[in-house]
């Protein structure tokens, strides 16, 4: 079930905050599984025993690793709890890339298992496996309570596109938490505009890229066109997603963790990923660089380091060498930064932000290639590679068509907006506070508009 759908907005959501708010305090966890399960059931019915088997096991190896903490079986059932999660993470998202991968190295032709991707599982895979080690490093305490730690794990508002939230951030929250009037309006306010977000702006520059896509008469304003519209799909496609995690999250009493800061007003490649899927850098920083050593090696050990999480970073994104190689292109982007621009790009801020904009939609056309050759197709259209044409009919009459909405997406990117809002919002408040409620419904008047006329509303990162 997609948040951006008139079952979840229109049934589904109203049925649950009834049931929700009618439940006693100490019911109220078992009404967010319930519905949580009931949300996973609609999309994929085979699958929630899959994620109710992991968080079985999750719950069981937590309470083993705390009992026999500062043991060797503690650290044995840690492995254990890895290596269960991380096999069946990569079993059903890796296994045809692997075996897709021997054959054309053996010249084999070992049969695809065609497994489908369970939808979230890159998400709640890794917020089991936070759980576990940070109970095994002693920072939280083993849940007892095996509905507490599913709910966790399966609430709704976050499971199938993240932010990817740590147990350690929320454990109070899901015995204790506030609920209140002014949380329940915050709420409300972000989910909106993050549905409005990812419909109105996102699935207007996916159209864009299909239309590219489908077009026999391409030049290279056209090529930009796709890649910057590429980009701010993929932005307000997740952040919009985010926003409605997050506003959900306030409803329900939760503080969810922001995952997206404003990443296009960043002056380098180091800052862009301290600003873009924010969740997603800190877990790998986390769990996996600071581990290894991070930046306490030797200059070697320390390429390696980065690498490795990189690489690891692309491959969570999808089973694709395109992907791949989008994270390593930014591991490497990072390590010339690291020894060699930052201080000339801390000195220079404008040369900066182009620098980081420039390599950014670079990436993001990495990122969306379908193949190897469609990289190299994709980069060499920016640059008029094969002789393509400057301009062409077709790229004027897209021009025309969706210039307006690239100006609002490249607009929506940056803080301007939140900023003149809340300047006027020091000068009139109470004038302001009208006008939003206003503004947010004729908001959700139009994406339910939207709905009703039968628009599809993708959303990218169930493909992760």
């Amino acid at each position: 079930m997609l948040f951006s759908s008139i079952p979840f907005l229109y049934y589904f959501l109203p049925c649950v905050l009834i049931l929700y708010i009618i439940a006693p305090k100490k019911l109220k966890n078992s009404v967010l599984l319930l519905s949580s399960l009931f949300f996973y059931w609609w999309g994929e019915p085979r699958y929630v025993i899959l994620m109710v088997i992991n968080i079985v096991f999750g719950y069981v190896c937590g309470l083993l690793i705390e009992k026999f903490r500062g043991r060797a079986a503690s650290k044995w059932f840690l492995t254990l709890s890895v290596v269960v999660s991380i096999g069946l993470l990569g079993y059903f998202k890796y296994a045809d890339f692997l075996i897709d991968n021997f054959n054309a190295v053996t010249g084999l032709s070992v049969p695809l298992l065609k497994i489908a991707l369970p939808i979230g599982i890159s998400f709640y895979t890794f917020q089991l496996l936070s759980y576990t080690i940070d109970v095994y490093r002693g920072d939280v305490p083993a849940q007892k309570n095996p509905i507490t730690l599913a709910a966790y794990v399966a609430l709704f508002p976050q499971l199938i596109a993240g932010p990817i939230v740590r147990y350690s951030d929320v454990a109070l929250q899901l015995n204790e938490r506030t609920h209140s009037f002014e949380y329940i309006s915050l709420g409300i306010r972000r989910f909106i505009i993050g549905l409005a977000k990812k419909v109105l702006i996102g699935d207007a520059m996916f159209a864009l890229c299909d239309v590219f896509r489908a077009s026999g008469d391409k030049s290279v304003l056209f090529y930009w066109m796709y890649a910057i519209a590429f980009c701010l799909h993929v932005y307000f496609d997740f952040s919009g997603y985010s926003d409605m995690a997050i506003g959900l999250g306030k409803i329900f009493g939760f503080d969810f963790l922001e995952n997206f800061n404003y990443p296009f007003i960043s002056k380098s490649a180091s800052e862009f990923w301290r600003r873009w899927h924010m969740s997603l850098g800190s877990w790998f920083r986390d769990y996996v660089y600071i581990p290894m050593g991070g930046n306490r090696v030797g200059k070697y050990r320390l390429v390696l380091n980065l690498l490795v999480v990189w690489m690891l970073t692309g491959l969570w994104h999808g089973a694709a060498w395109n992907f791949v190689i989008w994270g390593l292109y930014f591991g490497i982007l990072l390590m010339i930064e690291k020894r060699f621009l930052a201080k000339f790009l801390e000195k220079n801020p404008v040369i900066g932000h182009i620098y980081t904009l420039f390599l950014v939609i670079i990436s993001f056309v990495i990122f969306n290639a379908a193949d190897m050759r469609g990289i190299f197709s994709d980069i060499g259209g920016l640059f008029g590679a094969g002789g393509i044409p400057l301009i062409s009919k077709e790229t004027v009459y897209c021009l025309k068509d969706y210039g307006v909405l690239l100006i609002m997406g490249i607009v929506g990117a940056t803080p301007l907006m939140k900023n003149i809002a809340l300047k006027l919002r020091e000068k009139k408040e109470s004038v302001m506070n009208v006008a939003e409620i206003v503004f947010l419904a004729v908001l959700l008047i139009m994406v339910t508009a939207y709905f009703v006329d039968g628009s599809f509303s993708p959303f990218l990162y169930f493909r992760f």
